[in-house]
């Protein structure tokens, strides 16, 4: 790789302790996530040991409240550290992003005496954790799930299979949403489960094209018995507390995305302003000129787009089509922006030994996970013309 560095971000940050902590997150990518992310991820090793060390730094509850183990910070703040651990290593990221997911239901739901219990050590002590929505029927479709819990004396027995699970079989702790009445989404329930449960167990991950070093797997609950002080919410309430989730980590993974394509964009500047071709660099040929000026534009477009949307939960405005149109559109930037860079490093991109193919691969599942793009847009159009005719 050229030994041109890339030049950090300019960050908008609201307080000298949010600067202070983007320095800290800096320093942790390029000392102990960057360096062994290619390795790593080819041979497909989940790096347990640097989740551990960001719950030891505080940067696994950051959103969350200070009083439970959180970080107390906005999330306009907490999205800019995932946009830097995800464009060290998506696996660290998108880990952060889906273990925030997990804590949700409990941090905005559950009662004082479970986020006592429970929060400090979900967010600072350690644990890792999950969310359990999909199934193999059911992924878009998500309020046609199948998963039971059944009430039986002062706890719930669930019993079924859950899909397409990031860490799956490795985490401490699982969201899991289950069917305990009537068809439909008024009939769900969330729980929390924990990694030891007897009758929970997780199949071999997934093989996948990209993020190898993340695993995704299905999750099978046989006979888990919970009891009634795990259920989060009221009974039904869980396909509400599932959506809710998922506009928050819809901006988590709005932000993965601009991280991942800062990457390429960095490698791809790295790569042209070093190459030689006919006499001279070839960042010099106008055509890919425009090539890299069109990444930097739409990468400083998504950016806006996502903190746009953070800016307004953190103001307790509603923003849940502003969150579907930044997982849409920086998604789809971090494809595009993955492609042209190996575009612009030519036959050099498309071999392992530089970094922009992996993120090609890497950004494909961004356009799928929490909600595909499709569904982003159907999300969208909703808000703007209501719902579809029936």
């Amino acid at each position: 790789m050229p030994d041109r560095a890339p030049q950090p971000v300019d960050r908008q940050l609201p307080t000298d302790e949010a600067r202070d902590l983007i320095s800290l997150v800096r320093d942790i990518a390029q000392r102990e996530i960057a360096p062994r992310a290619a390795e790593e991820e080819d041979a497909g090793r989940f790096p347990r040991e640097v989740f551990t060390l960001l719950s030891e730094s505080g940067l696994l509850g950051l959103p969350y409240d200070a009083e439970h183990g959180g970080g107390d910070q906005p999330y306009e703040v907490y999205l800019q550290v995932l946009e830097e651990l995800a464009a060290a290593r998506l696996t660290v990221g998108l880990g952060v992003s889906v273990h925030t997911l997990a804590s949700y239901a409990l941090a905005a739901y559950g009662t004082k005496e479970q986020q006592v219990e429970h929060l400090p050590a979900m967010l600072g002590g350690g644990l890792l954790g999950a969310y359990c929505l999909s199934e193999p029927a059911s992924g878009s479709d998500a309020a046609s799930l199948r998963t039971k819990a059944v009430r039986e004396g002062d706890g719930w027995v669930l019993t079924g299979t859950k899909a397409w699970i990031t860490h799956g079989g490795i985490a401490d702790f699982y969201t899991v949403m289950a069917r305990t009445g009537e068809e439909g989404p008024r009939g769900i329930t969330a729980f929390l489960v924990p990694g030891d449960a007897q009758g929970l167990s997780a199949a071999a991950p997934e093989k996948k094209m990209g993020m190898k070093g993340s695993p995704t797997a299905q999750v099978h609950l046989d006979g888990v018995r919970v009891p009634d002080a795990r259920r989060i919410g009221e009974e039904g309430q869980g396909f509400a507390i599932a959506l809710s989730a998922l506009d928050s980590g819809r901006l988590g993974i709005a932000a993965c995305a601009i991280g991942v394509a800062q990457a390429a964009l960095d490698a791809a500047v790295a790569y042209a302003t070093e190459r030689r071709q006919f006499g001279k660099p070839i960042a010099d040929f106008q055509g890919l000129r425009f090539m890299l000026a069109d990444m930097a534009t739409q990468i400083e477009a998504g950016r806006a787009l996502y903190l746009a949307a953070a800016r307004l939960r953190d103001a307790g405005r509603p923003f849940a089509k502003q969150a579907a149109m930044a997982k849409l559109h920086c998604t789809d930037t971090a494809m595009k922006a993955a492609t042209d860079a190996v575009q612009v490093l030519g036959g050099y991109g498309y071999t392992a030994d530089f970094p922009v193919e992996r993120y090609m691969r890497e950004a494909k599942v961004l356009q799928i996970v929490e909600g595909t793009n499709q569904i982003q847009r159907m999300v969208i159009a909703r808000h703007l013309a209501g719902p579809e005719s029936r």
